[in-house]
């Protein structure tokens, strides 16, 4: 081959390459449907991320993280409208990277920030408040990590529940629902309840915040009335066998510890405290 021919077809090689080379250059823009590692990618409209911050009382106090973050936005709205800290998990890393790059555009860097991660090999037990939108499946895959994180971490999940695990509060905006629940303490078992000059043995049965149980006046079991648990907020009433009603409120202080205030319909209060047997 001459060199004018081997010149001509390297020419033309070379113009042949251009438009994959530019194609290859072009800015990555996911696009609605686009396969995940366990989920496709569908963008949560900006009223339900509104309503998801909203549902979880966001403040500038919180720690907000995102499981699979998509583009970005439930971080980067938690960051410039409520004032928190918040931190995307996403697995796709040019989805990640088109996150972080939204959060630049947003000027959120100095609130907001998204990584590339495995939402089940990634640590985000200091979060205040855990928002997703994944799969049924995940979330049931997600639940025992969820359950376990301190009491009172506030979680929010676009259009899927955790089956028996009962919201707090079910939203719904044109259509499509999110649902909100406060991680409980777990307190379930024998404790021994003191109050004043007396001491009783206080039994509670849990189902995660839906709570129930008795205290023991010799072979009497009184049962708990109005029992109810909020993260680590607890309170119960029940009445005794002189028929005083006394109510008990306080906070589970962990360690198998429980303390708070009582009020009685003879007057009578003081405070109460709780050891786990």
């Amino acid at each position: 081959m001459s060199p004018a021919m081997k010149f001509t077809a390297l020419l033309a090689a070379l113009l042949l390459a251009l438009p994959a080379a530019a194609q290859q250059q072009k800015p990555y823009e996911p696009h609605v449907g686009q396969a995940g590692k366990d989920v496709i990618w569908v963008p949560t409209p900006d009223e339900v991320v509104d309503r998801m911050l909203r549902m979880a009382q966001v403040t500038k106090d919180d720690y907000v993280v995102d499981l699979g973050a998509g583009d970005g936005k439930i971080a980067i709205a938690a960051a410039k409208k409520f004032g928190a800290r918040s931190m995307g998990i996403e697995y796709n890393p040019d989805m990640a990277r088109f996150a972080q790059s939204n959060v630049v555009k947003a000027g959120a860097t100095d609130r907001a920030r998204i990584v590339q991660g495995d939402i089940f090999a990634s640590d985000f037990t200091s979060a205040t408040v855990v928002t997703m939108y994944l799969l049924p499946g995940l979330n049931m895959k997600l639940r025992p990590q969820l359950l376990q994180m301190r009491p009172g971490t506030r979680i929010v999940s676009h259009s899927f529940t955790m089956e028996d695990w009962q919201p707090d509060e079910t939203s719904s905006m044109d259509g499509r629902r999110a649902y909100f629940w406060v991680v409980p303490a777990q307190v379930m078992g024998s404790w021994t309840l003191e109050f004043g000059p007396e001491k009783r043995e206080l039994s509670i049965e849990q189902r995660f915040q839906k709570i129930d149980g008795s205290v023991a006046y010799g072979s009497t079991q009184v049962g708990l009335r109005e029992a109810a648990l909020r993260g680590f907020v607890i309170g119960f009433s029940y009445v005794d066998q002189a028929a005083v009603k006394r109510d008990f409120s306080g906070r589970v202080l962990g360690g198998g510890r429980m303390e708070g205030s009582f009020k009685a319909d003879n007057g009578s209060e003081g405070r109460w405290t709780a050891t786990k047997k």
